[in-house]
C-alpha cells in the first residue's frame, strides 16, 4: 500500500467520534530523590454547559449530578 501524496481524510463520523473522546495527557518523572518514578495521567472531558444545565435541570440536586458525570467518565 503506498500512500505518497494521496490524502486519507477521515470522515464525518470519524471526526464527530473523536472529537466526543476524552484528552488523555500522561506525563512520567522521577522524585525528587530519585527513588520513584512519578506517573500522572489526567483525563479532561469537554461538554457544553447545555449538557450540564439539562441535567440539573432534570434532576435538581448535586448529588445526582455527581453520579451523573461518574456514569460519563
Amino acid at each position: 500500500m503506498c500512500f505518497g501524496d494521496t490524502t486519507m481524510g477521515l470522515t464525518n463520523k470519524k471526526e464527530e467520534q473523536l472529537r466526543d473522546m476524552p484528552i488523555i495527557r500522561t506525563s512520567v518523572g522521577k522524585s525528587k530523590d530519585g527513588k520513584f518514578v512519578i506517573v500522572k495521567t489526567t483525563t479532561t472531558y469537554i461538554k457544553p454547559t447545555a449538557y450540564f444545565e439539562a441535567i440539573l435541570a432534570s434532576k435538581g440536586q448535586e448529588d445526582d449530578l455527581v453520579v451523573e458525570l461518574a456514569q460519563v467518565a
